[in-house]
């Protein structure tokens, strides 16, 4: 098991710190956790929807999430079926980049990676790159059409071949996705030395089907402002070469494994793992 990474916490928990733009547990969302997921795809422990109420208008009112939901409608979910990227899309790309690259949260994830020589200090070279680990497409096959890209496969979420859900680790599309009942939520995913996730808890794992496929178990971060992800997976993908990276870190109360995907110069995938919580 790989021992947790002090001076990668450090920044992370920084993020967390500075990240004003979360929404809090219970203050500006509450959700509803009822009951064990099922190991079979048939049972369901949930009957009501997970995300109970949301504050839309602070939603709304912050640039970083209007921009951010403003992306989610741009892809086609299937792999194997070629994106289509207009002008439109590629300026609500750049409003994103722009919104996010003004908070604290991605000017201290700028200055880290500047000083770790992984960042150019130039803000204009900082967003290319970001638009291209992101947004550049590629084929999830080899030699197959562009159907892809890293923020698509996190943030939106794919369907293989109508067989199975890729990504999806974001909980402002699960939550829109709910609330347009494509979304079933089937209970959460319960960790070994914690019976019980609480409703404040800001990383959760949960079942849940979608474009009538299962997924059976994604993990996520809850409340966390789309900055805050995006810095975090795009600090570990570029800290590390390997195909797959797992950085064990300890971001507040929460003891995760972030699991990083390359997909060449792009990010793959990007989720939080939960391990055991150290609280208890």
């Amino acid at each position: 098991r790989k021992s947790l990474n002090h001076e990668l916490s450090e920044v992370l928990n920084e993020l967390w710190d500075v990240d004003v733009n979360r929404f809090i547990p219970g203050k500006d969302y509450t959700i509803e956790l009822q009951g064990k997921a099922g190991d079979g795809a048939t049972q369901d422990g949930a009957a009501r929807h997970l995300f109970h109420h949301v504050n839309e208008e602070r939603m709304k009112s912050i640039k970083t999430y209007a921009t951010f939901i403003s992306l989610l409608d741009n892809y086609e979910t299937s792999t194997g079926v070629a994106e289509v990227v207009t002008p439109e899309e590629i300026a609500e790309n750049n409003h994103f980049l722009d919104a996010i690259l003004e908070t604290e949260v991605m000017k201290i994830a700028h200055q880290y990676l500047v000083k770790k020589n992984l960042a150019r200090p130039n803000l204009t070279d900082f967003k290319s790159q970001l638009y291209d680990i992101w947004f550049q497409l590629y084929a999830r096959k080899e030699g197959n059409r562009l159907d892809s890209c890293g923020f698509e496969h996190v943030f939106v979420g794919e369907t293989k071949r109508d067989k199975q859900i890729l990504g999806l680790h974001n909980w402002v599309q699960f939550y829109l996705q709910e609330k347009h009942n494509q979304i079933d939520y089937r209970g959460y995913v319960a960790r070994k030395n914690k019976s019980r996730p609480d409703k404040d808890d800001q990383v959760l794992s949960l079942q849940f089907t979608w474009k009538g496929l299962v997924k059976p178990i994604g993990s996520t971060f809850i409340g966390v402002s789309p900055e805050f992800e995006f810095a975090l997976y795009t600090i570990i993908f570029l800290l590390s070469k390997k195909s797959v990276t797992h950085e064990r870190v300890k971001i507040e109360e929460y003891e995760l494994q972030i699991v990083v995907c390359r997909h060449g110069q792009h990010i793959g995938t990007a989720y939080p793992v939960l391990l055991g919580t150290s609280s208890e």
